[in-house]
């Protein structure tokens, strides 16, 4: 058996010096630091990367659509996407950047995503994009014209993503009625559910009077609003308008609260 010291202590048993139970003290709270941290990081995996924006650009590649006026289309977008105006306006909405898929549509059970999930923060990402878009192939020829179908095809994308945006928006656009599937309204009310904001673009070269069927079945959710063209000569002018509006910081909503739905323009 250890023998006694005058001190108190046994011969043969250490003890740990004041230094030594600083060390112990910091050591011990690095861990739990770091702990910390990763807790937060795998939170955030959990949820996806925060951006400030999600954004489906959902464009009708249907039957009454021909190759002429699906590259106005194409050409539309990426030209919005290279204006400075529009870069401008991404780095208004946040410091997080935005994230935008496109995304081609026509009879129920046909759309296609053409161009991936890219995230947008500046010149150099919103031009990367734009070059996405020029080269993006038309993938669907034809078929009816279900906004029901693409609607919920944007939705799926939205909640499967990696992604986590303080704001989530449908940019649909379309040159006529729904002919096909369910009754735009029903998948409109599901995307508002979760939490989606739908906007429409109306093309009138064919249907005069689409704005009013827009208004009424397609848009919904916090903030919505829709605009027209008057042919698809006028789409440029038309999308980049929009883009700009639904990137930025929305207006205030005065929607009664059971529908959100915005008043057309």
């Amino acid at each position: 058996m250890a023998g006694k010291r005058p001190d108190g202590t046994f011969a043969g048993k250490r003890t740990m010096s004041a230094k030594g139970w600083k060390a112990a003290l910091l050591a011990g709270s690095i861990l739990m630091t770091c702990g910390s941290w990763v807790g937060q990081a795998s939170a955030q995996d959990a949820e996806g990367q925060r951006v400030d924006l999600e954004l489906v650009l959902a464009v009708d590649v249907s039957s009454s659509v021909d190759d002429a006026e699906f590259e106005l289309q194409m050409r539309g977008i990426a030209e919005a996407f290279r204006n400075p105006d529009l870069v401008q306006a991404i780095r208004s909405a946040g410091n997080r950047g935005i994230t935008v898929t496109l995304v081609q549509w026509s009879g129920e059970g046909s759309q296609a995503q053409v161009v991936d999930w890219s995230l947008i923060s500046d010149a150099a990402s919103s031009a990367d994009f734009a070059r996405k878009i020029d080269n993006a192939p038309r993938k669907l020829i034809g078929g009816q014209t279900s906004i029901a179908g693409a609607l919920d095809f944007a939705v799926t994308l939205i909640e499967t993503n990696t992604f986590e945006g303080a704001r989530k928006v449908i940019d649909l656009s379309g040159d006529g009625r729904a002919n096909v599937g369910p009754h735009p309204m029903d998948a409109r009310d599901a995307a508002i559910n979760a939490g989606i904001t739908v906007n429409g673009l109306a093309i009138r070269n064919d249907e005069p009077f689409l704005d009013g069927y827009f208004a009424h079945s397609v848009i919904g959710g916090v903030g919505a609003f829709m605009m027209t063209a008057e042919d698809y000569e006028d789409y440029t002018a038309a999308i980049f308008s929009k883009l700009l509006r639904e990137i930025g910081i929305p207006l205030a909503d005065s929607a009664p609260a059971d529908r959100k739905l915005a008043m057309a323009e």
